[in-house]
């Protein structure tokens, strides 16, 4: 009925879920997807790839009309294919409360690489491909939910901070030449510094983990370096900037955590312009 009803009763097009989730899941939807999403299209759909939609038929033949199958799209991509393409079409979306999140939830730091290439992989590539629609958005805006939020409890998740700040500081050992190939290169001496750091100071600035995702998406507009190799290389500092995030959450309430996550989402607002200016 969540899924359904605003589709059949108030016209819409698009069903997002809404989930309470443990702090620890949904890393790439909370580092990358949601704020990338939020701040080129404009609209808060908080989880984008969450996995159940309610979709119209008319955005159904929209789907349909597009030979997507054969790509990382009709992978793990799928989701954020199926969001974006609402947003940028033009579509009536809104979200609906589904409780929590039952699934099987992954270590980020070891379970999580196919994943993660494929949906950055599509995210790059329907950002390219729908530079008219998000250039000219300048401010975000909520979009209608349903459903009514209530406290659930959620599956706690075990993760190894340990072996992702090892596997960053390799990155920063190993991969300095091709990160400066499409990082900026203050970023990448921001980096190399804070993989210097003691685990216990260990911490990841928001603002610069967006400037690496804009250059990400610049890199892949430019052609600067195979997209492979941008995703491959893109995963060590993923899994720093995921070990700083738990790190700094650890002792908070999911809510507080959930914060944190706005926080990140303004900082890719505020940078927005960045990539306007190198696009």
């Amino acid at each position: 009925e969540l899924l359904l009803a605003p589709i059949v009763k108030e016209g819409f097009d698009f069903v997002a879920p809404l989930y309470t989730r443990h702090k620890y899941d949904g890393t790439i939807t909370n580092s990358i997807i949601y704020p990338v999403t939020r701040a080129l299209y404009g609209k808060r759909i908080r989880q984008p790839i969450g996995g159940e939609f309610g979709f119209s038929g008319r955005l159904a033949e929209a789907y349909l009309s597009q030979d997507v199958w054969n790509s990382d799209i009709a992978r793990f991509g799928i989701d954020i294919w199926m969001t974006t393409e609402a947003i940028a079409g033009g579509f009536k979306i809104c979200q609906s409360y589904l409780g929590a999140k039952i699934h099987d939830p992954k270590d980020p730091g070891a379970d999580l690489r196919d994943m993660f290439v494929q949906v950055v992989g599509s995210l790059m590539a329907l950002t390219e491909k729908h530079q008219g629609e998000w250039k000219n958005v300048a401010a975000t805006n909520d979009v209608p939910t349903y459903g009514f939020k209530y406290s659930v409890g959620v599956e706690p998740i075990k993760v190894n901070i340990e072996r992702m700040i090892k596997s960053f500081t390799v990155g920063a050992e190993n991969l300095r030449d091709v990160w400066e190939s499409f990082i900026e290169k203050s970023f990448v001496d921001e980096l190399r510094e804070i993989a210097k750091s003691p685990p216990e100071r260990f911490s990841f600035p928001g603002s610069l983990w967006a400037g690496i995702i804009y250059d990400c998406l610049l890199a892949y507009h430019h052609r600067t370096i195979a997209e492979e190799h941008i995703l491959r290389s893109l995963l060590p500092i993923y899994y720093g900037w995921t070990a700083s995030f738990f790190l700094k959450v650890g002792e908070m309430t999911d809510t507080e955590a959930e914060d944190e996550i706005e926080s990140l989402c303004v900082e890719y607002e505020n940078r927005k312009g960045y990539l306007l200016k190198n696009w």
